[in-house]
């Protein structure tokens, strides 16, 4: 199967080879405060330092979780990159305290990278991502991580690609992004990430909530979902796929 990821405008852009998925867990009662910091703080100055912002989400399935992804263009970028901005960086240095006092944990972090250059991530230029002041979109992102053993990790990508996404994408979902482990030591080791696992992480997009239920009930309907492909995408796993149902800020580019 190749892929065909999802279409965009032709001023967008391949972007992010290496790319961190970012799962915090904060406070009750305080996420809409860490994405107004997140959003008004920590964009611009990422980007002025190399890091791509790729998108910011809540998470509709719990109050207190916010996911981000932001991306590099190579392992020594990323660390380049990341000493820039939490070590050099004036941002950060402004507004950790204030960060950290919402964050209960920060260290469920996945360093990925896309299947092959047709699954990346593709976006506008950063210079059109929305204001602030911009209305939170009606689209969610499904993000779908799938834990299999290292030596079944090329056969699975294989079998999704060319049996699940298929029926997946019929059922009316758009792929934004197809990535699998990226195994390269942490670079930046003050930020811990979750090594030595092996995963391949679908993107799909949807219009909004009610689209993703239509998707569930088409995908219901499918025998040859519900009796073939779902059955043995589940045997080829070492735990039950972790789904993030995501809704995009206003500044997400993601969505």
């Amino acid at each position: 199967m190749q892929l065909q990821p999802a279409e965009a405008p032709s001023s967008s852009s391949l972007i992010s080879p290496v790319v961190d998925l970012r799962q915090y867990t904060l406070h009750p009662g305080t996420r809409d405060r860490f994405v107004e910091l997140f959003d008004t703080q920590f964009v611009e100055t990422q980007e002025e330092v190399g890091i791509r912002l790729i998108g910011q989400f809540r998470d509709l399935g719990d109050p207190n979780r916010f996911v981000w992804l932001r991306g590099y263009p190579d392992m020594p970028a990323r660390q380049r990159a990341l000493h820039a901005f939490y070590v050099e960086g004036r941002a950060w240095k402004e507004h950790a305290e204030a960060a950290r006092a919402m964050m209960i944990d920060s260290s469920d972090v996945l360093m990925l990278r896309p299947v092959d250059a047709a699954a990346a991530f593709r976006l506008e230029p950063p210079a059109r991502r929305p204001a602030l002041v911009a209305p939170v979109p009606d689209g969610m992102v499904l993000a779908s991580i799938h834990h299999v053993s290292a030596a079944t990790t090329a056969a699975f990508a294989a079998f999704y690609r060319e049996q699940a996404l298929p029926q997946l994408l019929a059922a009316g979902g758009r792929l934004l992004g197809l990535f699998a482990t990226e195994h390269s030591p942490n670079n930046f080791p003050r930020h811990p990430v979750r090594e030595g696992e092996n995963v391949l992480v679908s993107f799909i997009g949807f219009d909004g909530l009610q689209h993703y239920h239509q998707h569930l009930h088409a995908l219901g309907g499918s025998r040859h979902w519900g009796d073939d492909v779902y059955p043995a995408l589940t045997r080829q796993l070492l735990m039950p796929p972790q789904l993030l149902r995501l809704s995009p800020t206003s500044r997400s580019q993601l969505r």
